[in-house]
């Protein structure tokens, strides 16, 4: 069995988010060192938080990155199988890189935190990101360029996100769907992250990955820049950093999972977007996501039998 584990974006956090990991003692440190981070336990906050603080851009990349950091401790409280890969898609590579062992989980979410309130600096009060769904890339960039937007993840099925300001992205997805796109709406995102928008996030960011001790991935990890291997870290850094405000590819990540043999796949949530691209884009590979389960239990039963 090839593993690959995807770690997911924010915008799907929720009241449940860690539900699938009560009374799952693997997950406790990393639930801990969240609390440092958020200023109060996860699960907590998920239960508790006004809507639009679940939803803000530094408290959900952090409660994604925990969520992922958390089920992958609990999935594996040893380690991962030797071939097991990890890729995250926006946000969620910081989980990856702290998945492979590149950091510890405390600085993980450390990082994420200093990326988020970078990415919250040099955006706009008003920004947001948008899909649209059932146009080809070229219409999806005239239109983006018409509307002020940009083009912020590459999906596979001629799925794209995009970001700019709240006005823009809800014009965007008007003139998309009048242009006969399948589906096209604003999603929960408040930020406009990979586009230019957040060129000024790029700098800080940068610093604060290279001020923090960083090691040999102990898991295979994918970056999203160029869809390559990390073997260096220090290699990948500035590309990591560049990321904030670059387009990302994550057809291309799905692609390279596929042309290295990956046979089982799961998403660490919250959600299963990924999931479904990749059972669209491997359909050899067994795909689920851990919110498919009621119970970690329920997951390491499924990796077994694989």
């Amino acid at each position: 069995m090839t593993l690959a584990l995807l770690c997911s974006g924010q915008g799907r956090q929720d009241r449940t988010t860690f539900d699938v990991l009560a009374e799952v003692p693997a997950a406790g440190a990393v639930l801990t060192a969240a609390t440092v981070v958020l200023g109060v336990h996860p699960v907590e906050f998920c239960r508790t938080a006004p809507d639009a603080a679940l939803h803000a851009n530094r408290e959900g990349q952090i409660l994604c990155v925990t969520r992922a950091l958390a089920t992958a401790a609990a999935l594996f409280p040893e380690r991962a199988p030797a071939e097991t890969i990890v890729a995250g898609y926006s946000v969620g590579e910081m989980a990856a890189w702290g998945v492979a062992g590149v950091w510890s989980a405390a600085d993980t979410l450390a990082l994420v935190d200093q990326r988020a309130r970078a990415m919250d600096a040099a955006g706009g009060p008003d920004d947001q990101l948008a899909y649209v769904r059932g146009l080809p890339r070229a219409v999806v960039e005239d239109l983006a360029r018409r509307f002020d937007c940009a083009i912020a993840i590459v999906n596979p099925d001629q799925l794209f996100v995009v970001g700019g300001t709240r006005p823009a992205t809800e014009a965007f997805c008007a003139a998309a769907l009048a242009q006969g796109a399948a589906r096209a709406a604003p999603m929960a995102v408040r930020v406009a992250s990979h586009t230019p928008r957040l060129a000024g996030a790029v700098a800080p960011f940068a610093a604060a990955l290279e001020a923090t001790p960083a090691a040999r991935p102990a898991l295979g990890l994918m970056t999203a820049s160029g869809a390559r291997r990390v073997i260096t870290p220090g290699q990948a850094l500035a590309g990591l950093a560049a990321q904030v405000a670059e387009t990302i590819v994550w057809a291309d990540v799905l692609d390279a999972l596929g042309e290295r043999g990956v046979t089982t796949v799961v998403e660490l949530g919250p959600g299963r977007a990924l999931a479904d691209m990749a059972a669209a884009v491997l359909p050899n590979a067994d795909v689920r996501a851990v919110d498919d389960f009621r119970t970690i239990g329920g997951v390491r039963a499924w990796l077994a039998a694989r």
